[in-house]
């Protein structure tokens, strides 16, 4: 007999995600089986995690091999995993110093608690981070407060004080919020949850030149972009500025939990004297796995990959574009792409396309988002646009 998991769930677990009626048992590369046996092409990757693909094997012998020889020993001591991830970071970005910890929030908290010791030491004690409207920067209440969009913040009013919210694509209202108070902006080169929204040519640069007149911390939130998403290992590359400090997550790992912020040296200005830490933050098990992944993403060139499926998932959803009245936008680049719709029926495709055996992300009610592994081939594309495109059509008939 089955197990009613749906049921379990709703018997045991808090109400905080809605979710889709799919019981997921088992993955490979970029697909997922149910419980009943059920195929689907997974253009989820976990939000973004798997970059590298479903049970990657060479993720999964490093971590069944860090498991027999060492867990977790805390920051207290070295371990050969963290430093080895530490190495490979540093050694392919334009940043100097690393900390490990656990999720993309939690290095979102270190980065901004960086920035406001940077302003204390440089910028006569100022604090306030400025970040753009429609960003997400993650679950904390800190970052649900950075996070610029109010419907995350209304249930836990009063929330933290210290950030300020500007239009995205906009320097000069950037410039109008920047005061004396101002440490540092923290900016998605590519907002993801917030739309999959594209910088403007020019806008990262002028934002880049404006902190650096004012003296302020430039902060890439990376946690989405990074690790090859956007067909170059860092989303920084794809616009060719570089900032002063960056955060990474989602497939930093593989799969397992693990984030990171990155930091030029004048901007590593934590000391060891308890002003930052965590318990499980470079955990030699996660570290191991997040090494192997790493590793293997620069190895294969998961990266130009992503710009050559991007592409061509791209071109395929135009094509949906001009056939089908309803698309009103494709947008993105790399791995990481949107479709809009003309009117708000994006939660009956999502159900529609789960029928046909593909996963997608929902962006409110109007579009859906697109992030499978960085392994994905073109067969599989061909698969799931010929799936969506059926979804679109059940939907706009139903």
């Amino acid at each position: 007999m089955t197990t009613d998991w749906k049921s379990i769930e709703s018997k045991y677990y808090m109400p905080a995600v809605r979710r889709q009626p799919v019981v997921i048992v088992r993955g490979k590369g970029t697909r997922v089986w149910d419980q009943d046996g059920k195929e689907y092409l997974d253009f989820t990757a976990g939000w973004a995690v798997n970059n590298a693909g479903h049970a990657n094997p060479v993720i999964a012998d490093a971590i069944a091999e860090q498991a027999r020889t060492l867990l977790q020993t805390s920051n207290q001591f070295y371990t050969v995993p963290q430093l080895q991830l530490a190495e490979i970071l540093v050694e392919n970005s334009c940043l100097d110093k690393v900390f490990i910890c656990n999720s993309g929030a939690e290095a979102n908290e270190g980065a901004v608690k960086l920035a406001r010791k940077y302003g204390k030491m440089h910028l006569n004690g100022a604090y306030e981070v400025i970040t753009a409207f429609n960003s997400f920067h993650g679950r904390t209440l800190a970052m649900t407060a950075a996070t610029g969009q109010p419907h995350y913040q209304e249930p836990y009013q009063p929330i933290p004080i210290g950030f300020k919210h500007v239009d995205f694509n906009d320097v000069e209202a950037l410039k109008a919020a920047t005061t004396d108070r101002t440490a540092a902006v923290m900016l998605e080169p590519v907002q993801g949850e917030g739309g999959v929204n594209l910088p403007e040519p020019g806008y990262l640069e002028g934002v880049r030149e404006w902190c650096d007149e004012k003296g302020m911390l430039l902060i890439f939130d990376e946690v989405q972009t990074g690790l090859g998403r956007l067909g170059t290992l860092f989303g920084y590359e794809s616009f060719g500025v570089e900032p002063d400090v960056m955060t990474l997550a989602k497939g930093l790992g593989g799969g397992v939990p693990i984030g990171a912020f990155l930091a030029k040296e004048h901007a590593s200005v934590f000391e060891p004297k308890g002003e930052h830490g965590s318990t499980f933050g470079g955990n030699a098990l996660t570290c191991a796995a997040a090494f192997a992944s790493t590793k293997y993403i620069i190895d294969n060139d998961l990266p130009g990959k992503a710009l050559q499926m991007g592409e061509y998932l791209r071109n395929a959803l135009e094509g949906i574009k001009e056939r089908n009245d309803s698309v009103n936008d494709v947008r993105g680049m790399g791995l990481l792409l949107a479709v809009e719709f003309e009117s708000e029926m994006a939660a009956g495709i999502y159900p529609a396309c789960i029928d046909e055996g593909l996963l997608l992300g929902l962006l409110g009610p109007s579009a859906i988002r697109l992030m499978p592994p960085l392994t994905v081939d073109k067969a599989e594309i061909d698969l799931a646009v010929a799936r969506l495109e059926t979804g679109i059509k059940k939907a706009a008939s139903s």
